[in-house]
């Protein structure tokens, strides 16, 4: 099994890490390795932030990418809400796809597209 040591795994995430410097004024980054895999989170430079999670597990070959919405709950603790997933991302090239739709507002927009349909139900 693969590791966060091993150097496939380093230059994996080199990679994505060198695709995603074009949002560096937008997004911080900082990345962690867990016991099952290794994640990428992306915090919106913002006072309404969105968080963005790239994840990989060691066993598995796809990539998950999971938006959330960051609010402040009496102005202490963060809270998260989901606005997007998608799983089973099978490369890097399909990855920086959705990562870069998912950031120019694909996750907004479903969230926007559900409260306009509740707008006119009513």
């Amino acid at each position: 099994m693969k590791n966060k040591f091993s150097p496939e795994i380093q230059t994996e995430i080199n990679e994505i890490i060198n695709k995603i410097q074009k949002w560096k004024n937008i997004f911080d980054h900082k990345i962690e390795f867990f016991f099952d895999g290794w994640a990428i989170f992306l915090r919106e430079k913002n006072a309404y932030p969105r968080f963005i999670t790239i994840f990989k597990s060691y066993k598995a070959n796809t990539y998950l990418i999971k938006s959330f919405e960051v609010s402040l709950k009496d102005f202490q603790k963060e809270e998260f809400e989901e606005l997007y997933s998608i799983e089973n991302i099978d490369n890097i090239n399909d990855l920086l796809e959705e990562l870069k739709d998912v950031i120019y507002g694909k996750d907004l927009i479903k969230g926007v597209s559900k409260l306009y349909k509740n707008l006119f139900l009513n």
